[in-house]
């Protein structure tokens, strides 16, 4: 696949502080640093996309309608000219699904929609299914020790200790 390259991010314990199940535009809280990093990507040429799992919507713990209210307060604390789209997974564990993470069916449709070139792109989380998903979408990989990262050993080609400092690896010296 040819095209832009992309950095693909885990939300909640990457981009913002990780509430379980959150449902409430209250509850967000997005790290410090993080709307400038996404802004530097964006004027560096790639392409920004949020990939989450919001299995709290299958679960029937929120609605998608809460979902969507904290995903608003999220993208103004982030920067809304600053992520090209948002691709969410309502599917619980256990339930086949070739999109929940760390299957990479949510960052393949975004490759598909906007011209991305995976093989020049990133996938920076938390966790291993974040990891994992970059992997299965053949993504260069960046594991932040926010959220879950300094809990999970992953096998990440890069760690960091932030979204922050991620986005300074992948735009490099």
């Amino acid at each position: 696949m040819s095209g832009r390259p992309a950095v693909f991010f885990d939300r909640d314990g990457t981009l913002m502080a990780d509430v379980d199940y959150c449902s409430d535009p209250r509850d967000v809280q997005v790290y410090p640093g993080v709307a400038e990093a996404l802004a530097q990507l964006k004027r560096a040429g790639y392409a920004v996309f949020v990939i989450t799992n919001q299995s709290g919507i299958g679960r029937g713990i929120m609605t998608e309608e809460q979902y969507q209210a904290v995903q608003s307060e999220f993208l103004r604390q982030a920067g809304e000219s600053s992520i090209d789209a948002t691709y969410f997974c309502v599917d619980a564990p256990g339930v086949p699904s070739s999109r929940r993470k760390p299957e990479p069916g949510m960052v393949l449709e975004a490759a598909r929609e906007h011209g991305i070139d995976l093989s020049r792109s990133f996938f920076i989380g938390d966790k291993r299914v974040d990891i994992e998903c970059g992997r299965r979408a053949s993504t260069r990989t960046i594991q932040v020790m926010t959220g879950y990262g300094a809990s999970q050993q992953c096998d990440a080609d890069h760690t960091a200790a932030d979204a922050v400092e991620a986005v300074r690896l992948v735009l490099g010296p």
